[in-house]
């Protein structure tokens, strides 16, 4: 007999064994006999709950779940809410959609941590009011229905829900049935049980018979609102004298604000503002030698005047940038500064703590490399070597606390694909214990799944693949993956038009009909876009013809601009950031519906708020070279009219209104005019 066949057969057991058996199949069957409500599919659920799900303040999340019983009593559901704090959970009643799909939809007010399960029931007052009301309808006698409903009156008495008030109610309900059904006024007891009152009453405190619960708790993670919309303009703060032989100041960035302001952004954003190193200083457009006097890359962080928790001194003091934080908030700013962990060969922490940086066998530091290409100027830590853990993850963490305490809630964080998964999720889990509020940016073009796990592990906002999206077709099937497939319910895309390290192709040959497009997209798409300074001017000359970087980059050379010289796009700029603050469906990300304009080169999509009170049609010709129109259509169906139907137009780009008869309508654009279109709808 082999091993299988043995291990197969019945195992003998003592009266002991029988004992504990049967007590355990006992537990299993009452396990499982009260659990006789399935709820399965449950969404949204990040890894069965391993992660949280996303919202912000005031956004609707909708949970949706397969829920069905044997049989055909009627059930009922309710999805459990609470915050991490509260100790009693919140109940919001699931409606059925189809297919045994229900759905619910609630809303947290407070930044922080909650969780959601969901309960379902056969729903025994329900049920029995269903199949009364049909004998009744078909001349059946209910009289012995009615004593079942005063028993289930009883029931619910003692069920311990609702409130002090309900249960008053229930009691005066009670008696006044009982009164009627000793007077023998049968068609009274049933009229009773058919008032709307009765019928709320008893779904809040009736029995809940077969009480079944999802068995997991999900987690939800809401943030303050400036995670989820937000516009970004980012500088180089050293650029701002308008002297390219003076280093800009933080007063020169405090002077900068009624202009920043004036675009109508809310987030001014800066690479790295800490000490630079001197050991392999990067010379203009990255020449591996710099010239006396020139200022290095930002990026190189770290020198004999400190480190990340110090100042750049040519930038000014802790009093100075303590001023600049206040002054930007009064302009309606926050500042958020780049957390790069890179270091320069001259950086304290190499002297202080070698055992966190990685050394070559002939005692040299480790550069940071892409091979094959080397960046002299910088090292890496490494996060799993000997003597890192803890020191090397506390050390880092502080850092970033050391910020949050100078007034900067806003991270952008350089590379954070190339650091541990396990050391993001730590850090800001740790931080939100500090402030539920802070905001992480992901800057990370790599690979889609890396991009969502850093987003899993708690990253609010990410950089995405939109720079590089402009035809038609592809940036309908990536905005269709970003809006519609499961990282919408945790990845929040931050469209930035450019950075420092990017100087997208599109716009070496476009001119500005082409800078105008591009921002046109990120600004209606996106609830987070951003724009690298010099974008407003149509800023595109590249190092070398193809490659996708600025000719005598910041990034290594202090440069002057005249921020409102001729061909500039300030008042696009202005007005998209106008508009996105005006108009509540364009604060949404999620609620993208593309629609058929009939020509590949022109984009047509719709936003809109659930109660259509703000309904919004943009249009963009993604030729930025001739002009293109055609025929689109207007989504008369989402107003619930006909195809020959009007609605009124406002042209909110011109300020002017006008009216579409009929579904199909035609529009043209020439880009030296305008290349998008903006509408707001209505019935």
């Amino acid at each position: 007999m082999s091993q299988a066949e043995t291990e197969s057969k019945p195992k003998k057991r003592d009266g002991a064994g029988r004992k504990a058996a049967a007590a355990a199949s006992l537990e299993r069957l009452q396990r499982l006999a009260s659990d006789r409500v399935a709820i399965e599919g449950v969404e949204p659920e990040i890894d069965g709950g391993r992660f949280a799900v996303k919202r912000a303040e005031g956004e609707p999340l909708t949970v949706t779940a397969d829920i069905f019983s044997d049989g055909h009593e009627i059930i009922a559901a309710a999805l459990l809410t609470r915050g991490a704090d509260e100790a009693n959970w919140r109940e919001t009643p699931f409606a059925f959609i189809s297919n045994d799909r229900w759905g619910a939809t609630v809303a947290f007010d407070t930044p922080g941590p909650y969780r959601f399960t969901i309960l379902a029931w056969r729903d025994t007052f329900a049920t029995w009011a269903s199949d009364t009301r049909k004998k009744k309808d078909a001349g059946v006698d209910i009289a012995l229905e009615l004593r079942e409903g005063a028993i289930l009156l009883d029931k619910a008495a003692g069920s311990g829900r609702g409130s002090k008030e309900q249960q008053k109610a229930l009691k005066a309900l009670r008696e006044r049935v009982a009164k009627l059904a000793a007077k023998g006024d049968g068609a009274a007891v049933y009229a009773a049980f058919e008032e709307a009152s009765t019928i709320a009453l008893l779904r809040d405190v009736g029995l809940r018979e077969n009480l079944s619960s999802y068995g997991a708790e999900v987690p939800v993670w809401v943030d303050r609102e400036r995670a989820a919309f937000s516009s970004w303009y980012e500088l180089m703060p050293r650029s701002q004298s308008g002297d390219p032989s003076r280093h800009g100041t933080f007063d020169d960035v405090i002077a900068r604000l009624p202009d920043i302001r004036e675009m109508g952004f809310d987030v001014l954003y800066f690479p790295p503002i800490h000490p630079i190193g001197q050991s392999n200083r990067k010379g203009k457009n990255n020449n591996v030698t710099a010239k006396d006097g020139e200022p290095g890359s930002p990026y190189a962080i770290g020198s004999h005047e400190g480190g990340h928790k110090d100042l750049h001194p040519e930038l000014g003091s802790f009093a100075d940038f303590q001023r600049l934080v206040t002054r930007a908030a009064d302009h309606g700013l926050e500042i958020a500064i780049d957390f790069a962990i890179q270091c320069s060969p001259d950086h304290p922490w190499i002297k202080a703590h070698p055992e966190w940086f990685d050394w070559r066998p002939d005692g040299s530091i480790k550069y940071a490399e892409n091979p094959p290409k080397k960046y002299q100027d910088i090292v890496n830590v490494d996060f799993y070597r000997e003597g890192a853990i803890p020191s090397l993850w506390r050390e880092l963490l502080d850092v970033v606390l050391f910020w949050l305490d100078k007034g900067v809630r806003i991270f952008r964080v350089d590379n954070p694909h190339t650091k541990p998964f396990p050391f993001w999720e730590w850090l800001i889990a740790e931080v939100r214990q500090v402030d539920p509020g802070a905001v992480f940016l992901a800057e990370a073009f790599t690979r889609p799944k890396l991009m969502k796990r850093l987003a899993k592990v708690g990253y609010n906002q990410s950089y995405s693949y939109f720079t590089w999206r402009n035809q038609k077709w592809e940036l309908r099937e990536y905005l269709t993956e970003l809006t519609r497939e499961e990282c919408a319910e945790f990845m929040r895309p931050n469209f930035f038009v450019n950075t420092p390290d990017i100087n997208p192709l599109f716009l070496h040959t476009s001119g500005r009909p082409g800078f105008r497009i591009r921002l046109a997209l990120a600004a209606t798409l996106a609830g987070n876009y951003g724009v690298y300074s010099g974008f407003e001017l149509c800023e595109y000359e590249p190092l070398v013809t193809g490659k996708e970087e600025y000719k005598d980059s910041e990034k290594y050379e202090i440069r002057a601009f005249d921020w409102k010289r001729e061909g500039n796009i300030r008042e696009d700029i202005a007005f998209f950031n106008r508009i996105r603050r005006s108009e509540p469906a364009l604060r949404d990300f999620r609620n993208l519906e593309f629609l058929n304009f009939w020509n590949d080169n022109v984009l047509y999509y719709a936003k809109r708020t659930a109660d259509r009170s703000s309904y919004i049609l943009v249009m963009v010709s993604l030729d930025p070279h001739n002009a293109q129109g055609g025929h689109f259509e207007v989504p008369l169906w989402e107003l619930g009219l006909g195809d020959e139907d009007s609605v009124t137009v406002e042209d909110l780009v011109d300020d002017r209104q006008f009216v579409w008869t009929g579904k199909i309508q035609h529009w043209w654009f020439r880009p030296e005019e305008r290349p998008y279109a903006v509408f707001r709808i209505s019935a």
